[in-house]
C-alpha cells in the first residue's frame, strides 16, 4: 500500500506535469534551463517536469491586417491604403529564437515596404497594378522575413482612399468619358441609318411599282385615325404634271 501510494504520488508530482499534447498543426519547442535542446511533433509527449518547458507555435497559414496608412504616391499625390499579409511559419525554431514576436515583426515590415513601392509608382500604376505591387511587397518582405524561418504566401493591396477633391476630379472625367462615348454611339447610329435610307431610295428608284407599293402602305398608316383626311393623286397625273 505504501509502495503504491509512492508510486502514485511520483506519477502525479513527476509524470502528469510533463505531459504535453501537441495539436496536427502545432509544433512544440523544448527548452531546458532556458537553452532551446528539441521540436516536438504532434501526439502525446512528456517532458521533464520544472525543467523543460515547452512553446507551442501554429503551423497554419496566419493573416494579419496592414493598418491604413497614408503614402504619397511618385506623382505627389497622398493616398491612404492598406494591405493583407498572408503567411506561415516554416521553422518554429527561428521564429521563436530569432525574433520576439514575429507577427508584430511582419506587420511593420509590410507598411515600410507598402511605402517605398507606393512611393515609386505614379497614382494611375497604383489604381491599375495593384497585384503587381502585391506581389513586389511580398517579394522584398519575403526575403527579409527568411532568416527568421517566416515564408509569405501573398500580400493583397486592398483599400486604396483618395483625396475628396481628387475622387471629384475622376467622377467629372468619368462623366465627361461616357459623354464622349454616348455622342459617338450616336454619330455612328445616324450615319449607319442614313446609308440604309440612301440604300432603301436606290432600291425604290429602280422599280416604280416598288414605289407605288410603298405610297400605298404610308397612306394605309396614315389613314389610321379618324380625324385624318387624305387626299390622293394617281401616279400618272403627278408624272404629267412634272412634263408641264
Amino acid at each position: 500500500m505504501i509502495v503504491l501510494s509512492i508510486l502514485f504520488a511520483i506519477f502525479i508530482v513527476l509524470i502528469l506535469p510533463g505531459l504535453c499534447v501537441i495539436m496536427q498543426f502545432e509544433r512544440g519547442l523544448v527548452f531546458t534551463l532556458g537553452r532551446y535542446t528539441r521540436t516536438l511533433g504532434p501526439g502525446l509527449n512528456w517532458v521533464i517536469p520544472y525543467i523543460q518547458q515547452v512553446q507551442k507555435i501554429d503551423m497554419r497559414i496566419e493573416t494579419v491586417d496592414v493598418p491604413k496608412q497614408e503614402v504619397i504616391t511618385k506623382d505627389n499625390i497622398p493616398v491612404n491604403i492598406n494591405a493583407v499579409v498572408y503567411f506561415h511559419v516554416k521553422s518554429p525554431e527561428a521564429a521563436v529564437i530569432k525574433v520576439s514576436d514575429y507577427m508584430f515583426a511582419v506587420v511593420q515590415l509590410t507598411q515600410s515596404a507598402l511605402k517605398d513601392i507606393v512611393g515609386n509608382n505614379d497614382l494611375d500604376t497604383i489604381l491599375s497594378e495593384r497585384k503587381r505591387l502585391g506581389d513586389e511587397i511580398r517579394e522584398i518582405v519575403d526575403d527579409a522575413t527568411d532568416e527568421w524561418g517566416i515564408d509569405i504566401d501573398s500580400i493583397n493591396v486592398q483599400e486604396i482612399e483618395l483625396p475628396e477633391d481628387m475622387k471629384r476630379a475622376m467622377a467629372k472625367q468619368a462623366e465627361a468619358e461616357r459623354n464622349r462615348r454616348a455622342m459617338v454611339i450616336t454619330a455612328s447610329g445616324e450615319v449607319e441609318s442614313s446609308k440604309k435610307m440612301l440604300e432603301a431610295a436606290q432600291t425604290l428608284a429602280k422599280n416604280p411599282i416598288t414605289v407605288q407599293l410603298k405610297t400605298l402602305q404610308t397612306i394605309k398608316d396614315i389613314s389610321g385615325s379618324p380625324s385624318q383626311k387624305v387626299v390622293v393623286f394617281p401616279l400618272e397625273i403627278l408624272d404629267l404634271l412634272k412634263k408641264k
